[in-house]
């Protein structure tokens, strides 16, 4: 993993060299004077995670449409150009590669994962152009390994520490557990944010993790390591990963007569994992999410009435949300900037601040990472049901 990785980053910072100069004409050219804002949009339309992408692109095209029918941005409209990164690092940089390049987008929306937004970062970067992460919450997709802040590299969605840090106070402060073990996917830098925030913040608190066991993405079968997580006896599992393997955790913990709460996070938030897991294991599980559609807000309720119209009745998830609220971020940084110059959207886009959108009132750090509230949802009967919201 580690290699290949390693081989994306060469390709990215050969072609980023190449493409340095075609960025930059294309900022002080196109860009202003254009009738068009274009827009590239770099999602996990195919592959493991697509549940993820296609949400996200149903709701950057509905915003969109809504901009664009009343007139646009400052009279100049969205076009989209979207990619498919197939859900791979490689495919996300050659997916940024070619809509800086070729397309000479003012603007990038994408990845939904951490790894595929770090993928396009240094592109980025080094080409001037904007990049807006929907749901990439680990803290490396907007701060290098040096700890210093990708210029161009936004993101909608809050950052993993938090959610850790929800979960576990969630666990002392309102299911009142004293013990607990993680069981993780240890081939993802998400699910290991969230584990080390989730056990720093509850052993804090003089609780204790009674086991921490990990799994490797696309594992089936978890039936041995949860039959010794079962032998510790925890009070509360807490469960970081994507919906694909969550799914079947679930269902097989169940079936192992493992009753007591699981939770998660935004990680889960896939109309699959009901199908994986099925509504009744569902039961007394939790998990910390960007939004909810039963959430009473009116700017939430506004939003879910108007997708609905569009989808069948369908109720858009949290990811449906954040690709929707990308969209009215980066039009917001393009109306104060006057200009679809890349960098003066990148500077209008720092200095956001109290930002009204569906997923919550957005401001941006120093580390371009967003402040806001978290929601946490319950399962019942398939369903996910508001619980309550969290403020940061």
């Amino acid at each position: 993993m580690k290699k290949k990785i390693a081989r994306v980053f060469m390709a990215s910072t050969i072609f980023a060299g190449m493409l340095a100069g075609c960025g930059a004409a294309k900022d002080s050219s196109g860009g202003s004077n254009s009738d068009t804002i274009k827009l590239g949009v770099n999602l996990e339309l195919s592959g493991n995670v697509a549940s993820y992408g296609e949400s996200m692109a149903k709701g950057v095209q509905m915003a969109v449409d809504e901009i664009n029918k009343n007139g646009g941005v400052d009279g100049k409209k969205f076009d989209v150009i979207k990619v498919d990164n197939k859900s791979e690092a490689a495919e996300a940089t050659n997916g940024i590669i070619k809509l800086t390049s070729q397309d000479k987008v003012n603007a990038v929306i994408g990845a939904a994962t951490s790894g595929n937004t770090v993928a396009q970062a240094q592109i980025a970067n080094d080409t001037k152009t904007v990049l807006l992460a929907p749901g990439g919450t680990s803290p490396s997709v907007t701060v290098d390994d040096k700890g210093k802040v990708r210029e161009f590299v936004f993101r909608t969605s809050f950052i993993d520490p938090f959610q850790g840090t929800v979960a576990a106070n969630f666990a002392l402060d309102t299911l009142k557990v004293k013990d607990a073990a993680i069981f993780a996917d240890n081939s993802s830098d998400y699910a290991k944010g969230l584990s080390d925030a989730f056990k720093e913040t509850f052993e804090a608190a003089g609780a204790k993790v009674v086991a921490e066991e990990a799994y490797v993405a696309k594992d089936t079968d978890f039936r041995a390591t949860l039959t010794r997580i079962k032998a510790k006896n925890p009070s509360f599992i807490f469960i970081p990963g994507y919906y694909e393997e969550v799914g079947l955790i679930v269902k097989q913990a169940r079936e192992l007569g493992i009753d007591v709460p699981l939770v998660g996070a935004d990680g889960w938030d896939s109309p699959k994992l009901v199908d994986l897991a099925g509504a009744e294991a569902l039961n007394n599980t939790y998990l910390i999410n960007h939004y909810s559609s039963e959430d009473p807000d009116e700017k939430v309720q506004k939003f879910v009435t108007a997708f609905k119209e569009k989808n069948n009745d369908e109720a858009p998830n949290a990811f449906n949300a954040l690709g929707y609220d990308t969209v009215y971020f980066l039009a917001d940084a393009i109306e104060r900037a006057g200009s679809t110059d890349s960098s003066k959207i990148q500077a209008e886009l720092a200095k956001t601040k109290d930002l009204s959108l569906v997923t919550g009132v957005l401001s941006i750090d120093e580390n371009h990472h967003p402040i806001k509230t978290a929601t946490i949802l319950e399962y019942k009967d398939g369903k996910q049901v508001f619980n309550t919201k969290v403020n940061p």
